[in-house]
């Protein structure tokens, strides 16, 4: 008897793709339990089986939300409590049969749909009219559907580094055969690496409106370049932390001999994209803060190399906008001042650098050039200097106590993240007696769009951006960090690719210090560099993981401002315990906000027990 295998074709593709600029895209089939037949037997819902991968590449933002991984780093602060993701990282209490991000399963479906995408899709009948069309096309289609493939093992890869390898779908009666070991580390590498350079090859440089979204010939390679420099990095790059963790007949999975040359390939990957000529970083004359802004809170895609289309909403401005006034968010995440202290001044210098200029113990009155366009004109000394001349990106990225917000382009709103009052409605900042909002004195401003207005909700338009997945700066500093790695320090081509990322938000060019013309100065330089770049786009997580840093920077406590007095500061002030100026007396002492555990077996997930208990060749990672 023939046996019939069941497939659900899911519909839920993100609400971006059903944008009318990507109709040809988007034909994809009913929402309903269908044959393999009824799949692979009509080209249209082959082409849904292909729209449907499309909607689980991994990317910045979580179905047109933001990703609350931002919370597990030294970012932000997620303080709805518990029941949310970010808590079980911060302090520790994850395992191996409790990991929220755990993507195990999920990513061998996925990986599974390629698979079957791949040995079908050259067998689906084609209409007699069309035939001249896919013969053209089902090439490219596979093409990309490897590098989606690659993608879904990259994700994983970066998770639990050594990981089986899966080319083929596997039936039902084939489940001795799924009982498969992991895969060396650099084996998986190159696996991934390959399959995108292949694809590559059959791969347009770009599209026309009708196929916006689908991955290129730079995006293939981007996702290679970007595999590659986390290979390279210290994490898996002669990382002696994993000598032990070996397959069952002895094969080592992570390598343990240090290989500069891992970075010098990472760096030529990253010039191939870049050599393309393909991409341009947003710049917008005069206006180095919405040069940056803009490509968060617009659908861009001159930088973007792979973007994941999301639909028109206002979910991240619900999200992120602070609460009360005249703001109306959720304000989800609180900022730290970790992050916040990130930014360089606006002359280059970190800001415990001899000479920075920073000053946080006075105050001051001038403008601000907020994300929206608009000159915020501070009509009051109580802006503290320490937000003076910073690198315009914090301007585009965070809200804070004082700066202004436009509301449907008919106020310059100021926003008020310090006690004022027992809240009443008054600060954006302090918890009402029901729910909890921004606690540090800092909202996020990355990704909000200036047209959106909560408080119009119906009639204001809605946002229209993209996710942005990989952006031409990450290609930039790609090459600028490898560089140095391989050669022991910068070169005149490393500093030029990292300035080139610099140069879009008018920052100076380095080297501006005499440490950053050495192998650790300039390391330092890069890191920061993605870290304020990249900042709330799920970057940072993986960074300090790829870095080996998340033993310092995400573990122990974390801070930021005194948004949350207790009554005998306010009393202490000498004025009315309910006034704005008794808030703002004590608003800018520095306190913790939360203590956070990392230990050294976090720099890898676990692979998941149930996994473990029905794949007897799978062995664990460190510490778990």
């Amino acid at each position: 008897m023939k046996k019939i295998k069941l497939y659900t074709i899911t519909l839920a593709l993100g609400a971006g793709l059903l944008l009318p600029a990507c109709k040809k895209f988007l034909n994809v089939v009913p929402s309903e339990l269908v044959t393999s037949d009824q799949v692979w037997g009509n080209i249209n819902n082959a082409n849904g089986v292909l729209a449907n991968m499309y909607s689980k590449m991994p990317g910045c933002l979580a179905s047109g939300w933001t990703d609350e991984i931002t919370a597990a780093t030294d970012e932000s602060f997620h303080h709805w409590g518990a029941g949310f993701y970010p808590i079980y990282y911060n302090n520790g209490a994850w395992n191996a049969a409790n990991n929220p991000y755990d993507i195990w399963a999920s990513s061998y479906q996925n990986i599974r749909q390629c698979n079957l995408f791949l040995e079908n899709i050259d067998k689906v009948p084609v209409p007699q009219n069309q035939q001249d069309y896919y013969s053209k096309v089902i090439p490219r289609y596979k093409a990309e559907a490897r590098v989606l493939r690659a993608m879904f093992y990259f994700d994983m890869f970066r998770r639990y580094g050594a990981i089986p390898v899966v080319t083929r779908s596997y039936d039902v009666s084939e489940s001795g055969e799924m009982q498969m070991a992991r895969a060396p580390l650099d084996s998986v590498v190159d696996f991934i690496v390959g399959e995108c350079e292949s694809a590559a090859q059959t791969l347009p440089t770009s599209y026309s409106d009708g196929d916006l979204g689908r991955i290129t010939q730079g995006g293939a390679l981007a996702v290679a370049a970007r595999t590659l420099v986390y290979a390279a990095s210290p994490l898996f790059n002669g990382n002696t932390l994993y000598k032990d963790i070996k397959n069952s007949d002895g094969t080592s999975l992570f390598p343990q001999a240090y290989d500069k040359g891992k970075w010098k390939r990472a760096a030529d990957e990253a010039q191939k994209v870049i050599g393309l000529n393909l991409y341009k970083l947003n710049t917008i004359p005069g206006d180095p803060i919405n040069s940056y802004a803009r490509v968060f809170n617009t659908r861009n895609w001159d930088e973007v190399i792979v973007a994941k289309q999301q639909a028109n909403s206002k979910n991240i401005e619900n999200e992120l906008l602070p609460y009360g006034g005249w703001f109306s968010g959720w304000g989800k995440y609180s900022i730290l001042q970790e992050f916040v202290d990130a930014y360089e001044m606006n002359n280059g210098y970190p800001i415990k650098a001899p000479g920075s200029g920073y000053d946080a113990t006075h105050f001051w009155t001038g403008d601000i050039f907020g994300a929206d366009g608009y000159s915020e004109t501070v009509h009051f000394d109580n802006i503290s200097t320490m937000y003076k001349n910073r690198d315009p990106r914090f301007y585009a990225t965070v809200t804070f106590q004082g700066s202004k917000w436009a509301i449907g382009h008919t106020a310059n709103t100021p926003v008020w993240m310090s006690w004022w009052g027992n809240n009443g409605g008054q600060s954006q900042g302090w918890p009402k007696s029901t729910g909890t909002y921004p606690v540090s004195g800092y909202n996020p401003r990355k990704w909000i769009a200036p047209d959106v207005d909560m408080l119009n909700y119906w009639t204001s338009p809605d946002a229209q951006r993209n996710d942005p997945v990989i952006r031409l700066s990450e290609m930039y500093l790609i090459y600028a960090e490898a560089i140095n790695e391989y050669n022991g320090g910068p070169t005149a081509d490393a500093f030029a690719a990292i300035n080139k990322v610099r140069e879009r938000v008018n920052m100076p060019d380095l080297p501006v210090l005499a440490d950053d013309n050495s192998l650790i100065g300039f390391r330092a330089r890069v890191q920061n560099e993605n870290r304020v770049e990249f900042a709330f786009e799920s970057h940072r997580f993986w960074d300090v993981r790829r870095w080996l840093i998340g033993t310092t920077v995400d573990n122990g406590p974390v801070h930021g401002l005194n948004a949350r007095p207790t009554t005998e500061e306010l009393k202490a002030t000498g004025y009315d315990v309910n006034s704005k100026e008794a808030g703002l007396a004590v608003f800018y002492k520095v306190v913790t906000i939360q203590t956070r555990v990392f230990q050294p077996k976090h720099y890898l997930f676990p692979i998941p027990q149930t996994e473990l208990e029905t794949n007897h060749k799978l062995v664990q990672n460190y510490g778990w």
